[in-house]
């Protein structure tokens, strides 16, 4: 889908501002328990199937929404892994915009449909083992690729 209309607004507004951005990020596993990773269009660098959280939508409708649009996989959020946010989540697209996400990261299963190798979204999407993570755009802590049994959430605290 792209930037939504919302957000082609504000960017006529604001330019290539720093903006704040509410965000989800999907662990998606396949059966071998590979991770899914998908590299955009004239990026290099890789991220989680990822994407803004959208006016009246909720952070679930908004990973199940993203996971479709990105992947062409129907899944389902299991539970959320972690929240994370600060300077460390900033980052600067290629057109110059600018962006700091909060983002609820999801572990998610995948329910139906067919993996869209490339998109109008993707040029790629690759499952990578826990091992041998791509680099990404956007830094995650490392225990949100560890698979866990039971519940968890994690969250940074900044203690300078």
């Amino acid at each position: 889908m792209g930037m939504s209309d919302y957000y082609k607004d504000l960017r006529d507004k604001i330019g290539n501002q720093l903006i704040f951005m509410p965000s989800v990020a999907g662990i998606i596993r396949n059966d071998e328990d590979h991770i899914l990773f998908g590299r955009k269009h004239r990026e290099e660098l890789w991220g989680l199937v990822a994407g803004a959280i959208e006016l009246g939508e909720s952070p679930a409708e908004a990973m199940i929404r993203e996971a479709k649009e990105e992947t062409g996989l129907d899944i389902i959020p299991e539970r959320i892994i972690g929240v994370y946010g600060g300077e460390e989540r900033r980052y600067t697209y290629t057109n110059g915009h600018q962006v700091e996400y909060l983002t609820i990261v999801f572990e998610c299963s995948v329910t139906s449909g067919k993996l869209d190798q490339e998109n109008d979204e993707m040029a790629e999407l690759v499952f990578y083992p826990e091992a041998q993570l791509p680099p990404t755009a956007v830094k995650y802590p490392r225990h949100i690729f560890m698979k866990a049994k039971g519940e968890r959430a994690h969250f940074e605290v900044n203690r300078e």
